[in-house]
């Protein structure tokens, strides 16, 4: 278990209670692989900046893939007393490499980590929600094209109207999707910006490179 970030300042043991309003690894736990994404971009940036040793970036960077594998394979269980799935990621891998793994998070604050880890899940579940959206749309075109011939009546001011096209009504629902997909994709364009490299507010005096992590996250 990693320790407690509030133990640097105060010696006493917190309350149980407390813990368990300050603890937020139930619910951010759901971030582990965007985590992990990030801190891999960043261990990599750090290192092509010479910040930390290529020796340190390969330790990182294999203990971070093996914690992921261990998280998916349910090796490694997000159920402990870490305060937030932060804290048990590393120190995981500080059990697991030693002292490189707290290089890791060098030129880095909690607050840099957060953004970047909700702007990546964001990302994520929206670029899932969009694919689901392409087949939705998908179906809706095939079943169209198998229905061009068929016909069926129309419904307005809940009675029958004039007749449709089956296929053509298809469609209808293809066009309503397609725009929601195209705000999907909109809103995906407009959140693709890493927030990572303001530190805990204005920055940092290690000769950092926003661009290299950018470009790491794709």
């Amino acid at each position: 278990m990693s320790q407690k970030i509030a133990s640097a300042r105060i010696s006493e043991k917190s309350s149980k209670l407390l813990q368990d309003l300050n603890n937020s690894l139930p619910f951010d736990k759901v971030l582990y692989r965007e985590d992990i994404e990030g801190s891999l971009a960043h261990a990599y940036m750090l290192c092509e900046q010479k910040i930390i040793s290529r020796e340190d970036y390969d330790q990182i960077e294999s203990g971070l893939h093996e914690i992921l594998d261990e998280i998916e394979s349910g090796e490694f269980k997000l159920d402990g007393d870490d305060e937030d799935i932060h804290m048990a990621i590393e120190g995981r891998l500080t059990d697991k490499i030693g002292d490189a793994g707290k290089r890791l998070h060098t030129a880095r604050s909690r607050n840099d980590q957060v953004a970047l880890d909700f702007r990546l899940y964001v990302q994520n579940s929206t670029q899932t929600i969009a694919d689901l959206l392409l087949e939705n749309i998908s179906t809706f075109v095939k079943t169209a094209e198998a229905n061009v011939e068929v016909m069926l009546p129309g419904m307005t001011h809940l009675q029958h109207a004039q007749p449709i096209n089956f296929g053509y009504h298809m469609m209808a629902y293809a066009s309503m999707f397609k725009r929601d997909y195209e705000r999907f994709v909109s809103s995906w364009e407009r959140n693709n910006y890493s927030p990572i490299g303001c530190a805990a507010l204005a920055g940092t005096p290690h000769n950092i490179s926003r661009q290299i992590t950018s470009d790491r996250l794709g």
